[in-house]
């Protein structure tokens, strides 16, 4: 239940709540305030504001409501600390993930949000990254809030910043990677009271300009990016990879015909190349030398199965012989 009466930090976080409630941003019973978050260490680290608003796009979103009351750095270790919440395991995580995760530094970054502390309290939330966050500045001037945001931006660059993506093709990849990273918006609640929470009255650390919240919350250049710089960088590599292997394809020194596939293969396989024939003709051309090859060897074959012919004495006559046997008998 959103009502007043609490001191002006009490105040400026019912403001909040309201403004989004009155631009259609979550339900009233959608929002909770001094929400816990227990850390591996036992700190608890307590959110202002915990709005879940997933018919607007936004199913989880943290806000810590700063009215300059704290130092920018104490900012930073919220942040911090948020970051930490989200990359500790679900406690009934199976055995080979607690290995896992106890194996190394930062091997907790192999396991998926599904099975971290985080997604047995909040749905997910429909984009890359950790839990959300917002700052919304109260009560305060806007070279106050830069210098905070700068302060925000290079000290904890580590908790919201996204990652280059580990790929084969880092040349051709400017997408980033989100996954690690918890979003941070931020606004002023003059901003929202003003314009609405609705407008484009936020920033993300890391961005120029201001946007709406879910544009804010949004990855343009996250994984969606990352699938089709990487497909269009795959098609390219096989590309240039055929055209190589193309460049390199023999070429028949008989008939000038490039080899097929199949003719390649055969002269350069180990247990092929043997019974290639001649290594620098095509298919074709080896298949004529293997007839020419067989049809020698069969009439070699016919020749020495044909048994001689007699002989004969040219020298006396078939009839002179005939006689002289009558004359003896």
């Amino acid at each position: 239940m959103l009502s007043g009466g609490y001191d002006d930090h009490a105040a400026a976080v019912t403001s909040t709540a309201a403004e989004l409630h009155r631009a259609g941003i979550g339900h009233l019973l959608g929002f909770e305030t001094e929400v816990p978050h227990r850390l591996g260490s036992g700190y608890v680290q307590r959110a202002d504001l915990v709005m879940r608003a997933p018919a607007s796009g936004v199913p989880v979103l943290l806000l810590e409501i700063d009215r300059r009351t704290e130092d920018a750095h104490e900012l930073v270790h919220k942040l911090r600390r948020y970051w930490e919440w989200g990359r500790l395991l679900a406690p009934d995580a199976d055995k080979h993930t607690v290995d896992l995760v106890r194996s190394r530094p930062n091997a907790i970054e192999d396991v998926g949000n599904e099975k971290r502390l985080w997604r047995r309290v909040y749905p997910p939330t429909g984009r890359e990254g950790l839990v959300p966050l917002a700052f919304v500045f109260a009560d305060t001037t806007k070279a106050k809030v830069d210098n905070t945001v700068q302060v925000l931006e290079e000290a904890g660059r580590r908790y919201w910043a996204p990652r280059r993506y580990d790929t084969l093709y880092r040349e051709a990849i400017t997408a980033k990677d989100y996954s690690q990273a918890v979003p941070v918006v931020f606004t002023t609640l003059e901003q929202l009271m003003e314009h609405g929470a609705d407008a484009a009255v936020w920033r993300r650390l890391g961005r120029a300009g201001e946007q709406t919240l879910t544009a804010a919350l949004d990855n343009p250049d996250g994984d969606v990016l990352f699938w089709n710089q990487e497909a269009r960088a795959d098609a390219e590599y096989k590309r240039r990879r055929a055209a190589e292997r193309e460049a390199r394809r023999p070429v028949c020194k008989r008939c000038g015909a490039k080899f097929t596939d199949e003719r390649w293969e055969e002269i350069t396989m180990h247990r092929t190349a043997w019974q290639a024939g001649d290594l620098s003709v095509c298919g074709p051309c080896h298949a004529d030398d293997v007839a020419r090859e067989e049809a020698a060897a069969e009439a070699a074959r016919i020749q020495a199965a044909t048994p001689p012919e007699p002989e004969h004495d040219h020298d006396q006559e078939p009839g002179k012989l005939q006689g002289l046997f009558r004359r003896r008998s």
